[in-house]
């Protein structure tokens, strides 16, 4: 990780970050339907939410190590899923990419390819090739930095059910473009301050 970088830490209470999620789950990534298979982990109560007090990447890369062993352990039943969110490190968007070569090398360490996988989310997602402000981004922007703990085989089910699941990627894209970034900024979707 570069040391060009320095973090901010703000200390929001682990309350205030999981309503902020909530209602980027409700308004966003289901309500917005960029994600077909949440809505049903949600409404059944399957989510996980960690909020991490890490404040730096070797500690947040031993609450991962924590949560895949307690995913991968879970009836999913009850935990489907995780949300690992974590306000305090990771802030710079190049530094939490540079993270998730750690995060990949932690569930190949566990063991757990092929069992679960991470998908990620950060305030300042920014795909390869697109401009910063370009609303594409948006599709992956949560309001605080977070690694999403998915199980591979509810994912392969997911995918088994959803006959279009081939084209969500390409779908999200253009429901982004159509909102566009006013429309997306009155969603009030950014992390709210202390």
């Amino acid at each position: 990780m570069s040391d060009s970088r320095s973090e901010v830490h703000i200390e929001v209470p682990a309350a205030t970050v999981v309503t902020a999620t909530r209602v980027w789950l409700e308004r966003a990534v289901i309500g917005l339907q960029l994600c077909p298979f949440a809505k049903a982990v949600y409404v059944n109560d399957q989510v996980r939410y960690v909020v991490s007090e890490a404040q730096t990447a070797d500690a947040l890369r031993e609450v991962l190590e924590r949560e895949l062993r307690t995913l991968a352990q879970a009836d999913a039943s009850v935990i489907d899923t995780t949300l690992l969110i974590h306000p305090q490190v990771l802030t710079d968007f190049l530094d939490y990419n540079d993270f998730l070569d750690i995060a990949e090398a932690t569930v190949e360490a566990l063991g757990l390819e092929g069992v679960v996988q991470i998908a990620s989310f950060h305030p300042a997602y920014q795909f390869a090739g697109t401009p910063r402000d370009d609303v594409t981004n948006f599709t992956n922007r949560s309001p605080y930095p977070m690694l999403h703990l998915l199980r591979e085989a509810s994912v392969s089910r997911a995918v088994a059910a959803f006959p279009d699941a081939p084209n969500i990627y390409q779908q999200n894209l253009e429901t982004m473009r159509r909102l566009g970034t006013s429309g997306w900024t009155a969603l009030g979707l950014e992390a709210p301050v202390r």
